[in-house]
Parts: structure tokens; sequence; C-alpha cells
């Protein structure tokens, strides 16, 4: 087994090395900052600033720097592993592209005054439908192959209205 005790325990290789395979695929190695910084995000459910994750990570790896964690981010988002979302206020949030069940395709509804994140994967009918139409229209129109997309709703929270 590649990683020692430490990595068990803290659940890698039980459903939270999803990512382990690209690592290989990109020709890229896992480090201990790469494994500190996805561990952080495999164990919340918020949207964290590369700032928020750094003052995690620091506690229990205290040589990592803030850069590191910035060239991090860049690089596990350039292999599809995080995505950063735009909340609106200059701080870019990240996530994991992927859980330890696979991908939930999922929209975000973003404060424009508090900052907040809201994912909803509770898409109604009519929602669903014109995405599909709206994909399926742009594909012919440009002889383009849509993979994914992101849509982001803005606006104001319930305890911001």
């Amino acid at each position: 087994m590649r990683y020692g005790r430490r990595h068990l325990r803290r659940g890698y290789g039980m459903g939270h090395g999803w990512w382990q395979g690209r690592f290989r695929g990109c020709g890229y190695r896992i480090t201990v900052p790469r494994e500190e910084i996805l561990s952080v995000l495999s164990n919340t459910s918020e949207h964290l600033s590369a700032e928020e994750i750094y003052m995690k990570v620091h506690k229990t790896y205290p040589g990592l720097g803030l850069t590191t964690v910035y060239r991090t981010l860049e690089l596990l988002e350039e292999m599809g592993i995080v995505i950063r979302i735009d909340a609106g206020d200059g701080r870019a949030r990240y996530e994991l592209a992927e859980g330890p069940k696979g991908r939930r395709h999922h929209h975000h509804l973003i404060c424009a005054k508090c900052g907040k994140v809201i994912d909803y994967t509770d898409f109604i009918e009519d929602e669903k439908e014109l995405i599909s139409k709206t994909e399926s229209g742009l594909s012919k129109k440009y002889k383009f192959k849509i993979l994914n997309h992101e849509i982001t709703f803005y606006g104001l929270c319930d305890a911001c209205k």
C-alpha cells in the first residue's frame, strides 16, 4: 500500500482518494501539501476561499505557505479536481469536482450581500427542459459538443433580504 496509517485514518483509499488516478495520469506526484488541501475540501460542505483553506491546513501542517495553497488550487483546478466559484466579492471559493460517490451536478445561488453560497440539486422540470434545449441548440448551432455547464444565480439570501 502506498499510503501509511495517517492517510487511512483520514479516509484516503476509502472513497476520498478518487483523485489519485488523475495525479498519476497527469504525471504529478501526490505531495503532502496537496493531500492536506484535498483533505480539507473532502471534509467540508462549505465553499472555502484559499485563505480559509490555508488557515485550516496551517493547523496540521504549519510549514505550508499561502502561496503554495494558491498554486496547488490552480493546479487542482487545471486537473479538474476542484472547481473555482466566483462569489462576486473578489474572493474565489473552491469545492471538489467530485465526492466519494462521484460527480453530484448542482448549481449555485450566491448572496450578493453576504457572499453565502448555496448548492442546489432539486432542479424543477422546467429548468431541466430549458437547459437540455439550450445545450442541444448551442451544440447544433456551433457544432460544439457540450460536456458540462455551470449555472450561478446571484441575489439576496433570506437573512439579507
